[in-house]
């Protein structure tokens, strides 16, 4: 396999992780936590994922012939949460989540140096998959942080559960070397 070949299949399987951790950290929480907001400066969960959806289906849609920032996008709108129930939490997640997959599954080896666009600023292919490597990943994060602090102690652990480094370390190196995506095992772990 080339390496560009190699890289989509990759950044494939790192998002659908995230994905499925945003999921799976949803799943451990009550519906009314997901809007809970510790002050003014703090946004829900629900707001959260309203953010990133609307990135997606900004960015995402007409990925190759349009700006990234798309004119019917109001960014401002997302954090101002009107979200109603966990239902719909998980229906704007999801639109947005289809439409970035969608359109990354429909990515070929030789678009990656194309350029697109984001405000008006070029990028090649791999430089704005990348961009969004870091920006949704980074929401994850703190949907996940969050959602441990609402749910305090009943926490289903998502990663290596503390104090079981050693054993996990010691089942990986108790197998031979292979090359393989990390986000093979833990997606089949997290399922």
């Amino acid at each position: 396999m080339e390496a560009t070949e190699s890289y989509l299949e990759s950044v494939r399987k790192q998002f659908l992780y995230y994905k499925m951790l945003g999921e799976k950290t949803m799943n451990q929480l009550e519906p009314e936590q997901l809007f809970v907001a510790i002050n003014e400066d703090t946004n829900s969960i629900a707001t959260i994922i309203k953010h990133i959806s609307g990135n997606m289906l900004s960015r995402w849609t007409d990925f190759l012939t349009s700006d990234g920032e798309k004119e019917w996008r109001n960014r401002d709108a997302e954090f101002e949460n009107d979200l109603q129930s966990k239902e719909e939490v998980l229906e704007v997640w999801n639109k947005g989540w289809d439409v970035f997959i969608n359109t990354l599954n429909s990515l070929k080896a030789e678009q990656l140096s194309d350029i697109i666009y984001i405000r008006n600023e070029g990028h090649t292919v791999i430089e704005a998959i990348n961009r969004q490597l870091a920006h949704y990943p980074y929401h994850v994060g703190q949907i996940v942080f969050y959602a441990k602090q609402l749910k305090n102690s009943d926490w289903e652990s998502l990663s290596i559960p503390k104090n079981k480094s050693g054993n996990y370390n010691a089942e990986k190196f108790a197998k031979e070397k292979e090359i393989k995506n990390f986000t093979d095992d833990e997606l089949k772990r997290l399922k």
